[in-house]
């Protein structure tokens, strides 16, 4: 283990230990039933913070039964854009679908990549009011949360004028949490946790730090799992996929804790290992497989608290003889671990093990499905749409129920599996 991950898991382990139990589903801002659109501009187009969002709630929730539509469209403003006049995009891409839940997050075109003024401001914040109104006219029970929006990195390169165009956006956001208020919106910030991260990982990294939001705009991957992680926060997301303790006290075994897990058959094995059963409630976030040749993800991770806020998964064992230990899951080595890092605990949701495995597949379902639904949306629906042919109705209809298909195989795979535990003494 590298010297910087044991205080983290040490952390996680605490709060987990201490406070993990505390949450239940029922805290969730989602419920079963749910239809979540989200809406906005390119950076939302780019299906990566709210495909990170809806794969969180697939693993996290897996008996919970919320829809999602992913409506961003690149340079969309409260105007609209390329995809038609905000009322055509309301109505099309957000109305048609019947939604519970909707969010919203605008503003990077609206503030025209100059200095504020009042013209801009007038424009954006009525043209915000407007949105608002006219789905709540339509959906009058929707949930809307407004999103203050993700920032233009004036963190890891210089301003392009004083004050840089990022103050603009969070002046946008300090209105939209404001109008929030009075209007009886939730609110998520999308904007202070990135540039917090930032500016952590430029101090670590800084050409790294550059990769995170390449064109200043437009994150990667590793921007829209911090981005996730804002939103979630904002919905009360439970962070513990799994906690548990084992306790060693005079040579006998106990499980002394096992929040979202059930523990059986815990023994001694053979080569003095220590063997159990667990099934989990829920999946982690793969990490592992996302950190894989990305320097930029794994950089973004350690300069922010998304282990602790998204994906903790702490195991802790007390009472080992000093010695390092081999922690084995179904068969597959995990890692060696002396009795320190064991007492303190691991964060089994940042290794690679089964679970995350399975979790990547899941991750890649959601991923599949988004695309089918976007093909049909940006290749037949919007295009074709003057046309009215039969042939056009019959082919987003197929590719309807592909999409309906993989939500389905995406759910199935998102159930939580029982593992075989082993913790033997190193050879």
């Amino acid at each position: 283990m590298t010297p910087h991950v044991l205080p983290t898991l040490r952390l996680l382990c605490a709060m987990a230990l201490t406070c993990g139990s505390a949450w239940t589903a029922g805290d969730f801002y989602l419920r079963s039933g749910d239809r979540v659109v989200f809406y906005g501009d390119s950076i939302t187009d780019q299906r990566l913070y709210t495909v990170l969002t809806e794969d969180f709630v697939v693993t996290r929730y897996p008996k919970l039964d919320v829809a999602f539509i992913h409506s961003g469209w690149g340079g969309d403003r409260v105007s609209g854009g390329g995809g038609g006049p905000i009322q055509v995009r309301l109505q099309r891409d957000v109305i048609a679908y019947r939604p519970t839940v909707m969010t919203i997050m605008l503003g990077m075109n609206d503030g025209q990549y100059r200095p504020e003024t009042e013209e801009t401001d007038k424009v954006f914040f009525d043209g915000y009011k407007n949105i608002v109104n006219t789905v709540r006219a339509a959906l009058p029970n929707i949930r809307i949360t407004a999103i203050e929006p993700s920032p233009y990195d004036d963190v890891t390169r210089a301003p392009m004028f004083p004050g840089g165009y990022n103050a603009v956006l969070e002046h946008f956001g300090k209105w939209i949490a404001a109008y929030a208020k009075d209007a009886k919106l939730d609110v998520a910030d999308l904007n202070t946790g990135v540039v917090e991260m930032l500016t952590k990982a430029k101090s670590q990294q800084p050409d790294v730090a550059q990769k995170i939001i390449p064109d200043r705009v437009h994150p990667e991957i590793a921007g829209h799992l911090i981005m996730a992680e804002q939103l979630l926060k904002a919905w009360n997301a439970e962070p513990v996929v799994a906690s548990v303790a084992i306790g060693i006290a005079d040579d006998k075994l106990r499980v002394e804790t096992s929040d979202h897990a059930k523990i059986t058959g815990l023994a001694y094995g053979d080569r003095k290992s220590i063997e159990w059963t667990e099934l989990d409630d829920a999946l982690p976030l793969p990490f592992a497989s996302w950190t894989q040749g990305n320097a930029a993800m794994a950089l973004a991770i350690k300069s922010s608290d998304v282990a602790a806020a998204l994906n903790a998964e702490p195991l802790r064992i007390t009472g080992l003889s000093d010695h390092p230990y081999v922690l084995s899951i179904d068969g597959q080595t995990i890692g060696t671990f002396d009795s320190n890092a064991l007492a303190s605990g691991i964060n089994l949701a940042v290794l690679d093990t089964p679970m995350t495995k399975q979790a990547k597949r899941v991750f890649d379902l959601t991923v599949q499905h988004t695309r089918i639904h976007n093909d049909k949306w940006r290749s037949l629906q919007v295009p074709l749409s003057e046309y009215n042919l039969p042939e056009t109705k019959s082919a987003m209809d197929a590719l309807d129920a592909l999409d309906t298909t993989l939500i389905r195989k995406q759910h199935e795979a998102a159930q939580p599996q029982p593992h075989h535990f082993e913790l033997a003494p190193a050879a």
